[in-house]
């Protein structure tokens, strides 16, 4: 027997394997990188109020803003047809004028909450894209002390006259009431 059949030599395969391996990682590393810093700055959308977006100056022309605060009081002018519309935002401090040409909501009015979607013009003037109005998810139930709450439930389409649902009686198989069978075709 040779000495040389009981010992083996490094394959040319495993130095390939390691290199393949080196290769994919730099290349999935270097992938990893365009796409999280390549395009990234074409995607940010900014929150700023509109102190924020005053302070910014010309900075701000041309980048997509959310631009959030309150409607200012007698600042909404609806131009011609629905999606015509011109309003004020103010955060307190600073003011922003805001050009829409969307349908706003159906909330939207003075002293409201909103948040604006859109760009900023050289000429100062915040173009939306889209409208958006902050509201609490909060129910109130109508101010009039004279409203009867019973008749209020009822006037709920669907409500109206439902019996109550009897309670089961353990043991019992059949129901407490007669249900109509189902028709077969």
């Amino acid at each position: 027997m040779s000495s040389s059949a009981g010992t083996t030599l490094p394959a040319p395969k495993s130095r390939r394997t390691k290199w393949f391996a080196i290769t994919a990682l730099a290349v999935a590393a270097g992938a990893f990188v365009f796409i999280a810093f390549g395009g990234i700055g074409e995607n940010l959308v900014y929150y700023w109020g509109p102190k924020e977006l005053r302070a910014a100056g010309r900075k701000a022309v041309g980048a997509t803003i959310r631009l959030g605060g309150q409607v200012a009081p007698g600042s909404v002018k609806l131009g011609d047809g629905v999606s015509n519309l011109e309003f004020d935002v103010t955060d307190g401090t600073a003011l922003v004028h805001v050009v829409s040409r969307g349908v706003p909501p159906q909330l939207f009015r003075d002293r409201i909450g909103v948040v604006v979607e859109g760009t900023m013009t050289a000429q100062g003037a915040f173009e939306s894209q889209r409208l958006m109005v902050s509201h609490d998810n909060k129910y109130r139930a109508p101010a009039d002390k004279n409203v009867d709450m019973k008749t209020l439930m009822r006037s709920t389409q669907g409500l109206d006259d439902v019996p109550a649902p009897r309670p089961a009686v353990a043991g019992s198989s059949a129901p407490s009431s007669p249900q109509p069978e189902p028709e077969s075709r």
